[in-house]
């Protein structure tokens, strides 16, 4: 594992998978046009961790499901590559999905 000089991680998917879920979706958010994370239609997208869930983002060894919900009047394609790109640039190689769930007012 290669690390920065602040001898950290140099990326999020060498993190337990909760550290990894909250990184993820902290990063997420951070993305201008990104309302909130989203749970999917019945609430299937999730990190569950013991004793409470990251709603909107999936981690496992396939990759990272990332649902979001997109302010109203964003661009909804440059919104999903921007979290894309945050998300990638966290995690590496591991691939990475974005779903725009919803519209939602600002």
């Amino acid at each position: 594992m290669t690390s920065t000089p602040e001898n950290q991680p140099s990326t999020w998917a060498s993190l337990p998978i909760a550290e990894q879920a909250d990184a993820i979706a902290a990063a997420t958010l951070a993305v201008d046009g990104v309302a909130a994370l989203h749970g999917g239609m019945f609430g299937e997208v999730g990190t569950y961790l013991p004793g409470r869930r990251v709603d909107g983002v999936r981690v496992d060894e396939t990759g990272v499901d990332v649902h979001v919900s997109v302010t109203e009047g964003a661009p909804l394609r440059k919104t999903a590559r921007a979290v894309k790109q945050a998300v990638a640039d966290g995690m590496g190689s591991t691939a990475v999905t974005v779903t725009v769930e919803d519209v939602v007012p600002t």
